[in-house]
Protein backbone atom coordinates (compact mmCIF):
# COMPACT_ATOMS: atom_id res chain seq x y z
CA UNK A 1 0.00 0.00 0.00
CA UNK A 2 1.60 3.39 -0.65
CA UNK A 3 2.08 5.70 2.22
CA UNK A 4 -0.09 8.23 2.73
CA UNK A 5 2.80 10.94 2.90
CA UNK A 6 3.58 10.23 -1.15
CA UNK A 7 0.45 12.12 -2.59
CA UNK A 8 1.59 13.37 -5.63
CA UNK A 9 2.28 17.15 -5.99
CA UNK A 10 2.40 19.17 -9.29
CA UNK A 11 6.23 19.65 -11.28
CA UNK A 12 5.61 22.91 -12.16
CA UNK A 13 4.31 24.39 -15.24
CA UNK A 14 5.09 20.74 -16.44
CA UNK A 15 1.59 19.43 -14.26
CA UNK A 16 3.65 16.70 -14.07
CA UNK A 17 2.21 14.85 -11.31
CA UNK A 18 4.97 13.64 -8.82
CA UNK A 19 5.37 11.75 -5.63
CA UNK A 20 7.22 14.03 -2.82
CA UNK A 21 10.00 11.64 -2.34
CA UNK A 22 11.84 10.15 -5.34
CA UNK A 23 14.22 7.60 -6.62
CA UNK A 24 17.33 8.89 -6.88
CA UNK A 25 19.51 6.14 -9.04
CA UNK A 26 23.21 7.25 -8.41
CA UNK A 27 23.89 4.18 -6.06
CA UNK A 28 22.22 2.01 -8.36
CA UNK A 29 24.86 2.07 -10.88
CA UNK A 30 28.36 2.80 -9.27
CA UNK A 31 28.45 1.31 -6.31
CA UNK A 32 31.89 -1.01 -5.66
CA UNK A 33 31.94 -4.76 -7.10
CA UNK A 34 29.50 -7.13 -5.24
CA UNK A 35 26.58 -5.20 -6.25
CA UNK A 36 24.43 -6.76 -8.87
CA UNK A 37 21.60 -6.54 -11.03
CA UNK A 38 19.14 -8.00 -9.34
CA UNK A 39 19.96 -5.76 -6.13
CA UNK A 40 19.13 -2.48 -8.23
CA UNK A 41 16.23 -4.43 -9.67
CA UNK A 42 14.46 -5.24 -6.40
CA UNK A 43 15.27 -1.90 -4.89
CA UNK A 44 13.62 0.10 -8.23
CA UNK A 45 10.68 -2.35 -7.67
CA UNK A 46 10.02 -1.63 -3.77
CA UNK A 47 10.61 2.02 -4.85
CA UNK A 48 7.48 1.26 -7.06
CA UNK A 49 5.43 -1.27 -5.11
CA UNK A 50 5.79 1.71 -2.30
CA UNK A 51 3.73 3.91 -4.45
CA UNK A 52 6.81 5.98 -5.64
CA UNK A 53 6.60 7.26 -9.19
CA UNK A 54 9.13 9.22 -9.93
CA UNK A 55 12.87 7.77 -10.56
CA UNK A 56 15.65 9.71 -11.68
CA UNK A 57 19.20 8.65 -13.22
CA UNK A 58 22.05 9.96 -15.20
CA UNK A 59 24.78 8.53 -17.66
CA UNK A 60 27.19 9.71 -15.18
CA UNK A 61 25.58 6.97 -12.43
CA UNK A 62 27.76 4.23 -14.36
CA UNK A 63 25.03 1.41 -14.91
CA UNK A 64 22.54 3.30 -13.42
CA UNK A 65 19.90 3.45 -16.58
CA UNK A 66 20.79 0.13 -17.26
CA UNK A 67 19.72 -1.62 -14.58
CA UNK A 68 16.93 1.28 -13.66
CA UNK A 69 15.62 -0.22 -17.48
CA UNK A 70 16.20 -3.82 -16.62
CA UNK A 71 13.42 -3.66 -13.44
CA UNK A 72 11.30 -1.56 -15.83
CA UNK A 73 10.79 -3.79 -18.20
CA UNK A 74 10.22 -6.61 -15.67
CA UNK A 75 7.76 -4.13 -14.00
CA UNK A 76 6.08 -3.78 -17.39
CA UNK A 77 5.85 -7.45 -17.29
CA UNK A 78 4.23 -8.25 -14.65
CA UNK A 79 1.05 -5.28 -15.87
CA UNK A 80 2.80 -1.62 -15.09
CA UNK A 81 2.63 1.26 -17.23
CA UNK A 82 4.93 3.37 -18.68
CA UNK A 83 2.52 6.11 -17.70
CA UNK A 84 2.10 6.06 -14.61
CA UNK A 85 5.74 6.60 -13.71
CA UNK A 86 7.95 9.50 -13.99
CA UNK A 87 11.42 8.81 -15.66
CA UNK A 88 13.53 11.70 -15.26
CA UNK A 89 17.77 11.40 -16.66
CA UNK A 90 20.49 13.78 -17.86
CA UNK A 91 23.21 14.98 -20.13
CA UNK A 92 26.35 16.24 -20.69
CA UNK A 93 28.21 13.48 -18.88
CA UNK A 94 29.29 10.17 -20.63
CA UNK A 95 29.68 8.02 -17.20
CA UNK A 96 33.63 7.53 -18.24
CA UNK A 97 34.76 11.63 -17.22
CA UNK A 98 34.25 13.02 -20.72
CA UNK A 99 31.54 15.86 -21.00
CA UNK A 100 30.01 16.67 -24.29
CA UNK A 101 27.07 19.55 -23.78
CA UNK A 102 26.72 20.48 -28.01
CA UNK A 103 23.53 19.34 -29.87
CA UNK A 104 25.09 16.65 -31.64
CA UNK A 105 26.34 15.11 -28.00
CA UNK A 106 23.18 15.64 -26.70
CA UNK A 107 21.17 13.74 -29.45
CA UNK A 108 23.17 11.04 -29.19
CA UNK A 109 23.28 10.79 -25.48
CA UNK A 110 19.69 10.99 -25.28
CA UNK A 111 19.13 8.28 -27.79
CA UNK A 112 21.66 5.78 -25.23
CA UNK A 113 18.97 6.76 -23.00
CA UNK A 114 16.23 5.97 -23.94
CA UNK A 115 17.80 2.35 -25.40
CA UNK A 116 19.36 1.54 -21.86
CA UNK A 117 15.93 2.47 -20.00
CA UNK A 118 13.75 0.75 -22.75
CA UNK A 119 11.23 3.35 -23.46
CA UNK A 120 10.43 5.97 -26.30
CA UNK A 121 10.33 9.03 -24.38
CA UNK A 122 11.74 10.73 -21.39
CA UNK A 123 9.26 12.96 -18.87
CA UNK A 124 12.56 15.09 -18.04
CA UNK A 125 15.73 15.61 -19.17
CA UNK A 126 18.34 17.69 -17.08
CA UNK A 127 21.53 19.11 -18.38
CA UNK A 128 23.71 17.91 -16.12
CA UNK A 129 26.57 19.76 -14.10
CA UNK A 130 27.77 22.09 -16.82
CA UNK A 131 31.04 24.14 -15.40
CA UNK A 132 29.45 27.03 -17.78
CA UNK A 133 26.30 27.51 -19.22
CA UNK A 134 27.82 29.21 -22.67
CA UNK A 135 27.73 25.55 -24.20
CA UNK A 136 24.18 25.12 -23.07
CA UNK A 137 22.21 28.06 -24.44
CA UNK A 138 24.67 29.41 -26.49
CA UNK A 139 24.23 27.91 -30.85
CA UNK A 140 24.42 24.71 -31.64
CA UNK A 141 24.79 23.70 -27.64
CA UNK A 142 22.51 21.26 -25.42
CA UNK A 143 19.38 23.26 -25.25
CA UNK A 144 18.75 24.06 -28.96
CA UNK A 145 19.08 19.95 -29.30
CA UNK A 146 16.47 20.08 -26.04
CA UNK A 147 14.31 21.93 -27.67
CA UNK A 148 13.89 20.10 -31.01
CA UNK A 149 13.05 16.69 -29.00
CA UNK A 150 10.45 17.91 -26.89
CA UNK A 151 8.85 19.91 -30.05
CA UNK A 152 9.43 16.28 -31.21
CA UNK A 153 7.49 14.54 -28.35
CA UNK A 154 10.95 12.53 -27.38
CA UNK A 155 10.76 14.32 -23.99
CA UNK A 156 8.48 16.58 -21.96
CA UNK A 157 10.12 19.10 -19.89
CA UNK A 158 13.77 20.56 -19.64
CA UNK A 159 15.66 20.81 -16.97
CA UNK A 160 19.21 21.58 -14.95
CA UNK A 161 20.37 19.74 -12.36
CA UNK A 162 23.29 21.26 -10.68
CA UNK A 163 24.88 23.40 -7.90
CA UNK A 164 25.28 26.51 -8.68
CA UNK A 165 22.72 28.63 -7.37
CA UNK A 166 23.20 31.40 -10.11
CA UNK A 167 23.47 28.69 -13.33
CA UNK A 168 19.48 27.85 -11.84
CA UNK A 169 18.46 31.72 -12.10
CA UNK A 170 19.55 32.08 -15.60
CA UNK A 171 18.10 29.23 -16.93
CA UNK A 172 14.71 29.46 -14.89
CA UNK A 173 14.83 33.41 -16.24
CA UNK A 174 15.49 32.37 -20.25
CA UNK A 175 11.91 30.42 -19.89
CA UNK A 176 12.84 27.74 -21.50
CA UNK A 177 13.72 25.42 -18.55
CA UNK A 178 10.82 23.38 -16.78
CA UNK A 179 12.30 21.88 -13.61
CA UNK A 180 15.84 22.48 -11.92
CA UNK A 181 17.11 19.89 -9.54
CA UNK A 182 19.50 21.29 -6.85
CA UNK A 183 21.43 19.02 -4.19
CA UNK A 184 22.60 19.93 -0.48
CA UNK A 185 20.64 22.45 -0.31
CA UNK A 186 17.62 22.11 1.56
CA UNK A 187 17.64 20.01 4.34
CA UNK A 188 18.47 20.57 8.42
CA UNK A 189 22.03 21.47 7.69
CA UNK A 190 21.73 23.96 4.36
CA UNK A 191 18.75 25.84 3.32
CA UNK A 192 20.25 27.94 0.83
CA UNK A 193 18.39 26.87 -1.90
CA UNK A 194 14.82 28.83 -0.26
CA UNK A 195 16.45 32.23 -1.13
CA UNK A 196 19.16 30.96 -4.06
CA UNK A 197 16.68 29.22 -6.17
CA UNK A 198 13.11 28.13 -4.62
CA UNK A 199 12.22 31.78 -4.93
CA UNK A 200 12.73 32.55 -8.47
CA UNK A 201 11.43 28.87 -9.58
CA UNK A 202 7.78 29.35 -7.99
CA UNK A 203 8.14 32.86 -9.49
CA UNK A 204 7.95 31.42 -13.08
CA UNK A 205 6.11 27.81 -12.09
CA UNK A 206 9.57 26.00 -12.30
CA UNK A 207 9.26 22.56 -10.51
CA UNK A 208 12.35 21.92 -8.24
CA UNK A 209 14.30 18.34 -7.19
CA UNK A 210 15.95 18.16 -3.82
CA UNK A 211 18.76 15.88 -4.04
CA UNK A 212 21.37 14.90 -2.08
CA UNK A 213 18.91 15.65 1.47
CA UNK A 214 20.70 13.51 3.61
CA UNK A 215 24.00 15.25 3.02
CA UNK A 216 25.77 11.69 2.18
CA UNK A 217 24.88 10.18 5.37
CA UNK A 218 25.37 13.02 7.82
CA UNK A 219 21.44 13.49 8.19
CA UNK A 220 21.24 9.66 7.44
CA UNK A 221 19.71 8.64 11.01
CA UNK A 222 23.19 7.14 12.42
CA UNK A 223 25.56 9.31 14.42
CA UNK A 224 27.27 11.69 11.95
CA UNK A 225 30.64 11.70 13.77
CA UNK A 226 30.72 7.68 13.00
CA UNK A 227 30.10 8.26 9.50
CA UNK A 228 32.32 11.26 8.54
CA UNK A 229 35.39 9.58 8.02
CA UNK A 230 33.97 7.59 5.42
CA UNK A 231 32.66 11.22 3.98
CA UNK A 232 36.23 13.26 3.39
CA UNK A 233 36.47 16.67 2.58
CA UNK A 234 32.53 16.71 2.49
CA UNK A 235 32.33 16.39 6.04
CA UNK A 236 33.89 20.01 6.81
CA UNK A 237 33.96 20.92 10.58
CA UNK A 238 31.11 23.12 9.95
CA UNK A 239 28.85 20.67 9.07
CA UNK A 240 29.86 18.01 10.86
CA UNK A 241 29.52 20.42 14.40
CA UNK A 242 25.67 21.05 13.14
CA UNK A 243 25.01 17.65 12.12
CA UNK A 244 26.13 16.23 15.79
CA UNK A 245 24.40 18.84 17.44
CA UNK A 246 21.47 18.18 15.84
CA UNK A 247 22.11 14.31 16.38
CA UNK A 248 22.77 14.56 19.54
CA UNK A 249 19.14 16.76 20.45
CA UNK A 250 17.14 14.23 18.46
CA UNK A 251 18.97 11.35 20.68
CA UNK A 252 17.85 13.27 23.52
CA UNK A 253 14.37 13.18 22.74
CA UNK A 254 14.30 9.89 21.47
CA UNK A 255 13.50 10.80 18.28
CA UNK A 256 15.18 9.61 14.60
CA UNK A 257 17.28 12.58 13.32
CA UNK A 258 16.59 10.69 9.31
CA UNK A 259 12.66 11.22 10.12
CA UNK A 260 13.14 14.78 11.30
CA UNK A 261 15.23 15.48 8.32
CA UNK A 262 12.97 14.10 5.77
CA UNK A 263 9.90 15.60 7.07
CA UNK A 264 11.46 19.15 7.42
CA UNK A 265 12.52 18.68 3.40
CA UNK A 266 8.63 17.26 2.66
CA UNK A 267 7.05 20.48 4.65
CA UNK A 268 8.30 22.79 2.07
CA UNK A 269 5.51 23.05 -0.98
CA UNK A 270 7.98 24.76 -3.16
CA UNK A 271 9.62 21.47 -3.57
CA UNK A 272 7.76 19.18 -5.48
CA UNK A 273 10.20 15.76 -4.87
CA UNK A 274 12.95 15.04 -2.50
CA UNK A 275 15.14 12.27 -4.02
CA UNK A 276 16.37 9.31 -2.26
CA UNK A 277 19.36 7.73 -3.56
CA UNK A 278 18.86 4.33 -2.48
CA UNK A 279 21.25 1.28 -2.94
CA UNK A 280 18.76 -1.20 -2.02
CA UNK A 281 14.86 -2.22 -0.98
CA UNK A 282 15.92 -1.89 2.79
CA UNK A 283 16.93 1.39 2.61
CA UNK A 284 14.25 3.06 0.81
CA UNK A 285 12.07 0.80 3.25
CA UNK A 286 13.89 2.62 6.46
CA UNK A 287 13.35 6.07 4.43
CA UNK A 288 9.30 5.53 3.75
CA UNK A 289 8.92 4.70 7.48
CA UNK A 290 10.61 8.27 8.80
CA UNK A 291 8.20 9.80 6.79
CA UNK A 292 5.39 8.41 8.71
CA UNK A 293 6.80 8.68 12.09
CA UNK A 294 4.78 11.13 14.44
CA UNK A 295 6.72 14.41 15.37
CA UNK A 296 4.68 16.78 18.08
CA UNK A 297 4.40 20.07 16.80
CA UNK A 298 6.43 21.59 19.81
CA UNK A 299 9.92 19.76 18.48
CA UNK A 300 9.19 21.82 15.49
CA UNK A 301 8.89 24.60 17.29
CA UNK A 302 11.79 23.75 19.40
CA UNK A 303 13.75 23.28 16.42
CA UNK A 304 13.52 26.70 15.13
CA UNK A 305 14.06 28.14 18.87
CA UNK A 306 17.56 25.90 19.22
CA UNK A 307 18.78 25.76 15.46
CA UNK A 308 17.43 28.84 13.89
CA UNK A 309 15.36 26.55 11.49
CA UNK A 310 11.84 26.98 9.79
Amino acid sequence: MANPALSKRRLGRTNLQVTPLGLGGAHLGRLPDGFSDERAVAAVHYALESGINLIDTSPMYGESQRRIGLALDDWYGSGGHREDIIICTKTGHDGKGGKDFSADGTRRSVEESLRLLRTDYLDILLVHDPDDLGPVLGPGGTLEALQELKEQGVIRAIGLGARPHEFHRRCIETGEFDVSLTFCDYNLLDQSAAKGVLGVAAAHDVGVFNGAAVMLGLLGGGDPREIAPKLGSFATPERLQRAGELWDWTQSRGLSLLALNLQFCLREPRIASTLLGVSHAARLESDLEAISADIPDAVWQELHERFGIS
